[in-house]
């Protein structure tokens, strides 16, 4: 028999995840089936932990260059992307005595170019930032006073050939067409970066608002392309971070005819914080599929590690025996930004692996920085343990289903674009026992991020002495062990959840857990500090974003505080040296992956300043001491000053909700900085400075009073200061009862808890009264406002719905429309850690 106790010896309860199992050694004789029970026990432990549908799917997410997700309920109905969109294909196959079923991924779609865009080719353009006057559409429109250019375009230096660094850009490429009626249907192949509209021969064909990265549009009326000249005219504004400004003419190419492949029949999918399980039915063989990163916040080695486990589980379901084989392709996508780039693919073999790996031949390592931008520097690994007997070899993308299905297998060394790297593992004989066997998906970044012209190496390979085959060499003979302490953790966290606000609840920081550690990566600085630098994914790429941190620091300081301080850590520093002059906190630290300075355009002064003493009295609450903070005091200190001189009634200025423009006298923001300036009061008395911790107190206190008068309207407070008829979530609020500071009286949380209650809509309370999105990170902080339950319950119940109808099949959205459930902008964002707030606020319920 066994059981489970938090109470070994030596064992840390607090911010620990780790079950500990006696097992009766006279049944369980060795570790294998120790490993067993571990299964066993997860699997029965989860048994309610089912989120059984999300946006999309995690597959593998280790950090923002490798996350592969499934956007469609079933596995086999679309192409797996990386979390920007772009097609990043995984393609599952299982051939069960001579039939052949799909279970993983669709074929992707593959183009002809007509007129190529800027991956495959620089073209001229001409262009202006300034407002042109005239039919500036129009084919005979004289540009003559506009600037002449090549593609690509835009404000990623050292990339884009034109460099575009204004609001709006008009641009206008000429070109000539062959026999247009040769051609069939016909694609716009466009990227914009944000706001576009495009003019065709002086029609516009297309207009959206957000960001496209080379996404193909059906040209509806191919007749305005004329044999001969054409005018592309295209008008494209830059509502902040990444700009971008491109298109070509592409064509369909037919789709390859797959004979006799069935597909399986998808019986369930199970997602829980470290895993996404899919279970099938192929015809007279059951297969399950697993995939497993292993995220655990508390093990950075292995944390650190960018590899996944991909595990089939094959059973008969007839009672008789069948001989099994499993195919598995990964695209060279994987490993570029644009398809087009070159790759060279090969195979060898490391310990008792064998390993195929492809990469670009270019390797322009840390060469690209932006916001939809995908690795195309280092290596992608796929690894079998040798003992399976499993064939791997490399094909063309095209040609790899037709490879297991009885073509050609080609060398195991190939260069190109579009490849495929195959694996064949046989089952053998297959019957009612089930037969287990997996593999590992692993991505090698040789240098993870620039850090003040210095280029970091990752976490796992800090001293740059070690090898990725032999870290893949050590994540196999580690499987067991990583799988047991993933169940474990799964179905600890899904409990701790559960009790903290309910089956919603606990599903919602199931389905985000990993989308939010997925766009970070771990270093360590020169300095020989931890760094867990965060990407603003869909949101500017900014790297290290103080007002992303923040939201995001509930599942830190719930689990490892240590690497929310490897979140502040890269932002002190650059007060400290001296780069950053201003008196208040800066903003990033450069955009993704190079942090060597604030890159956004201007400063969140109250904003990021009160951010930053908040989560270091944060990260002092969970850590029972102030050692953190003494260490940056001084930068600390200069904050709260500023805070203390700007922040009650804030002038005209962004918060971290930029995206609904400047306010001044924002009551929200406000309250940051009374909790803020509170916060440093509490720091200064842990340090036993009592004078400082008292002064500061009563300066945060008076505030308080000064704030009801202000933003009073009843029943409820204001979106501003004297605002009669305006409302906005407190969401900064949520601070003073979670670090305990008694500083706001209970009466302000009843009010606002009970007035938005009245303003719900069915996917959510909107952000404030200007308009009817919200941001879903920010309700689940204001449900932490109430103690009560129901509440609590009723706050988050439209999220969870959400989650669950959106139309929008992305990595879950944090910005959202509450009247329809569509994704309003960003996606993939690491904020959801601010889903874990409840949980936060229960693990702090008493003092500590």
């Amino acid at each position: 028999m066994f059981y489970i106790t938090d109470n070994q010896p030596g064992y840390k309860a607090k911010n620990s995840y780790y079950y500990y199992m006696r097992i009766n050694t006279s049944t369980l004789k060795n570790f294998q089936k120790t490993f067993y029970v571990w299964m066993l026990l997860g699997i029965s432990m989860q048994a309610n932990a089912q989120v059984n549908r999300a946006p999309s799917y995690p597959l593998i997410t280790h950090n923002t260059y490798f996350s592969i997700w499934s956007s469609t309920d079933d596995l086999s109905a679309s192409t797996t992307n990386h979390w920007t969109g772009a097609s990043q294909s995984l393609i599952g196959m299982i051939n069960v005595d001579g039939q052949v079923y799909r279970f993983l991924g669709k074929d992707p779609q593959y183009y002809k170019s007509i007129l190529p865009a800027s991956d495959e080719i620089s073209y001229e353009v001409k262009y202006t930032e300034t407002k042109p006057s005239g039919d500036w559409t129009a084919v005979n429109f004289t540009a003559s006073d506009w600037k002449q250019g090549k593609s690509p375009v835009g404000n990623s230096k050292g990339n884009d050939k034109t460099l575009w660094e204004s609001r709006d850009i008009w641009l206008r490429r000429e070109f000539e067409i062959g026999d247009v009626s040769k051609l069939g249907d016909l694609l716009l192949k466009i990227s914009h970066d944000d706001d576009a509209e495009l003019y065709l021969n002086g029609e516009q064909v297309y207009a959206k608002q957000g960001v496209a990265n080379d996404i193909y549009v059906k040209l509806q009326n191919k007749g305005l392309l004329k044999q001969g000249h054409n005018v592309f005219s295209m008008h494209v504004v830059n509502t902040g971070g990444g700009a971008r400004a491109d298109i070509g003419i592409s064509e369909k190419e037919q789709d390859v005819e797959h004979q006799n492949i069935k597909t399986a029949k998808q019986q369930s999918v199970t997602v829980t914080p470290t895993q996404t399980r899919y279970s099938f039915k192929c015809g007279d063989v059951d297969l399950k599929l697993t995939f497993t990163s292993p995220l655990l916040l508390n093990d950075l080695e292995l944390l650190s590690r960018p590899v996944s486990y991909i595990t089939y589980a094959a059973r008969s379901n007839d009672k008789k025996t069948h001989e099994v084989k499993v195919f598995f392709g990964a695209s060279s996508d994987l490993a570029v930004n644009k398809p087009a780039q070159p790759v060279k693919a090969q195979m060898y073999a490391v310990g008792s692996l064998n390993v195929l790996k492809v990469g670009t031949t270019e390797q322009p390592v840390l060469q690209k920085n932006g916001d939809d931008v995908r690795i195309d520097w280092g290596y992608l690994h796929v690894a079998v343990p040798a003992g399976y007997h499993a064939r791997q070899y490399v094909s063309g993308q095209v040609q790899a289903i037709g490879s297991f299905t009885g073509g050609p297998a080609t060398p195991s060394v190939l260069k190109g674009t579009r490849l495929s790297l195959n694996t064949v593992i046989p089952f053998g004989k297959v019957g009612a026992a089930e037969v287990t066997k997996f593999m590992e998906i692993g991505y090698e970044n040789i240098y993870a991020v620039q850090y003040f012209k210095t280029n970091l190496r990752p976490w796992w390979n800090n001293s740059g002495k070690n090898n990725f085959g032999s870290l893949l060499a050590k994540a196999a003979v580690e499987y067991r062990q990583v799988m047991g302490k993933c169940s474990a953790f799964d179905a600890k966290m899904y409990r701790d959840a559960l009790a903290s606000g309910g089956k919603e609840y606990a599903a919602l920081c199931a389905l985000t857990y990993r989308q939010g550690i997925a766009a970070h990566e771990l270093v360590k600085s020169p300095q020989g500090e931890i760094l867990w630098l965060s990407k603003e994914n869909f949101s500017g790429g900014f790297i290290n974003t103080v007002d992303v941190t923040y939201p995001s620091a509930p599942l830190y300081l719930l689990y490892n505080y240590r690497l929310l301080e490897g979140m502040l850590n890269g932002i002190f520093y650059f007060t400290e040296s001296g780069i950053f002059k201003q008196k208040y906190a800066a903003h990033d630290l450069g955009t993704y992956p190079l942090a060597n300075g604030q890159t956004y355009g201007e400063g969140m002064p109250v904003e990021e300043s009160g951010n930053m003493i908040i989560l270091t009295a944060a990260i002092a609450k969970v850590e029972g001491n102030a050692n953190y903070a003494r260490k940056h005091w001084k930068t600390l200190s200069q904050w709260v000053n500023y805070l203390t001189d700007e922040g009650f009634d804030p002038a005209n200025q962004l918060c971290t909700d930029d995206f609904a423009g400047h306010l001044a006298r924002n009551a929200n923001l406000s309250m940051k900085a009374i909790v803020g300036i509170a916060c440093y009061a509490s720091l200064a008395q842990q340090l036993g400075d009592m004078k400082t911790a008292d002064k500061y107190n009563a300066i945060a206190h008076t505030m308080v009073k000064k704030w009801m008068d202000l933003a009073d309207d009843g029943d409820h407070y204001t979106l501003t200061f004297e605002n009669k008829g305006s409302w906005s979530q407190k969401y900064n609020l949520v601070w003073d009862k979670v670090l305990h500071l008694e500083l706001f009286p209970k009466s302000v949380y009843e009010k606002e808890i009970n007035y938005y209650l009245t303003r719900q809509n069915e996917y959510g309370l909107p952000l404030d009264s200007r308009k009817t999105y919200t941001k879903s990170d920010w309700i689940l902080w204001t449900a932490g406002l109430t103690d009560d339950p129901e509440k609590f319950r009723k706050l988050i119940a439209p999220v969870y719905r959400y989650s669950q109808e959106t139309p929008t099949r992305v990595p879950l959205s944090d910005w959202h429309e509450t009247t329809n459930g569509k994704q309003v902008g960003f996606q993939a964002r690491s904020v959801v850690g601010g889903y874990f707030m409840k949980m936060l606020k229960d693990s702090l319920s008493g003092p500590k």
